[in-house]
């Protein structure tokens, strides 16, 4: 069981896997007021840093399931090394349709919400493991300003435009299925700029090091695209956030 092997090799420097920097993170953190011995769920935890450094400054236990191996290997290193390795745990597994089996105060899907199905089938998977009183957090992109063009969309590594909401619509969208956002931090062009920037160093020294490879060819025309496409059309049209979400209360 594995991710894309492109991911594996584009990523694989990368600690955070989606466009927030550990300040976001920490701001997040403290946002949530966590609490020392809070339980937290993340599904689709990459190579968890968000639980171990919640774990180092917040005293919080935790569980994060990826299908990567190598992320997932690298969070246990992450673990050891910030001295949380006995607070959380990883493991490597199918994301969809996991329900843990202890209660979490905070579950979580930031980026992967594909495992799901989308937005409302993943929420329904994390409101399975999630206490009463719990916080789901969901990760999502939306546009920052709406494309023009389907091509510019595309550009953006979208299907099409109606992929994503505006923020508002996005907002709007989580009361429809009955939450209330009660916090949400967002990502800035800063975030895009380290979450795919990253890459392009990453997949240089990959091609060093690997030029008979079989996806040699491919992280070549990455390498040779992705700076100018992000520059175009990522870092200008599309934002991307960690909502907070909680039953709506019917008074």
């Amino acid at each position: 069981m594995d991710i894309p092997r492109i991911f594996n090799i584009t990523e694989s420097e990368h600690r955070i896997h989606n466009p927030f920097t550990p300040d976001k993170f920490a701001t997040l953190g403290d946002a949530l007021r966590l609490k020392p011995g809070a339980r937290v769920l993340d599904l689709g935890s990459g190579s968890g840093e968000m639980l171990c450094t919640w774990a180092r400054d917040h005293g919080i236990v935790g569980t994060g399931v990826d299908m990567s191996p190598l992320f997932t290997a690298q969070a246990k290193r992450r673990a050891e090394e910030l001295g949380v390795a006995h607070r959380v745990e990883f493991i490597h597994g199918d994301a969809a349709g996991y329900v843990s089996d202890e209660k979490a105060d905070v579950a979580a899907c930031v980026g992967a919400t594909w495992i799901g199905g989308g937005v409302a089938g993943t929420i329904e998977l994390l409101a399975r493991s999630l206490s009463a009183g719990g916080v789901t957090l969901i990760g999502e992109p939306y546009w920052r300003q709406l494309p023009p063009t389907e091509e510019i969309a595309k550009g953006c590594l979208a299907n099409s435009i109606s992929d994503f909401l505006g923020l508002p619509a996005l907002i709007a969208s989580f009361g429809d299925l009955g939450y209330d956002v009660v916090e949400m931090v967002l990502a800035n062009q800063d975030g895009w700029d380290r979450y795919e920037a990253a890459k392009w160093l990453t997949m240089r020294r990959w091609l060093e090091a690997n030029p008979d490879d079989e996806l040699a060819e491919e992280v070549r025309s990455k390498l040779s695209s992705e700076p100018e496409r992000h520059a175009a059309y990522t870092r200008e049209y599309l934002g991307w956030g960690v909502f907070a979400l909680m039953p709506r209360l019917h008074l």
